[in-house]
């Protein structure tokens, strides 16, 4: 059962590390989520199904896309290349040795923590239970959040379209014919 989890953790760190180091968004965006499911691989593993669920639907599902969006709609027409500059080796180097100091720490607390074989209760409350009180009380809440979302995401592709019209309708002053002078 722990070789699962040192795997969920380095799909997790690794994905995390490669979003952080890439100058390319969109990769960055997709590592992004593949570290957003490790976190709900992690929530399986730990026995939380409901929040794991939750997990895959709301980030991986829902975030992931208004992140993508956002991405594809404000990037400007410029090409980004995928070398790593000296600074940004730097700028990594520094990143992992301070990532390997936590990792080392985290590792040293979780070996030295004795566990105890007896858990406590679970709550007796089902997945089905949840999602009816969810759907019942709170369904008004969730169709509001729903909306807004959507209002968002329609108002960020408004003024997204709308920056690019007016970019395209002043003409750069390289168009203009050169100016005569007396």
């Amino acid at each position: 059962m722990i070789p699962a989890l040192f795997l969920i953790a380095l799909l997790m760190l690794g994905s995390a590390a490669a979003a952080m180091l890439l100058r390319n968004l969109i990769h960055s965006a997709l590592l992004l989520i593949v570290s957003w499911a490790g976190v709900a691989a992690f929530y399986l593993w730990a026995g939380a199904e409901f929040v794991a669920f939750a997990q895959i639907l709301v980030y991986v599902g829902a975030i992931s896309m208004v992140v993508l969006f956002a991405v594809l709609l404000t990037r400007q027409n410029q090409i980004i290349d995928t070398v790593i500059e000296p600074a940004s080796r730097a700028r990594a180097a520094t990143a992992f040795t301070v990532a390997a100091c936590v990792a080392a720490v985290f590792s040293a607390a979780i070996l030295s923590t004795k566990f105890h074989p007896a858990a406590p209760e679970a709550p007796t409350a089902s997945v089905k239970e949840i999602g009816l009180t969810l759907m019942n009380e709170h369904g008004g809440a969730l169709l509001i959040v729903g909306l807004i979302l959507t209002v968002a995401l329609l108002g960020a592709t408004i003024l997204a379209a709308t920056d690019r019209d007016e970019d395209q309708s002043q003409p750069s002053d390289a168009a203009l014919p050169p100016k005569e002078t007396p």
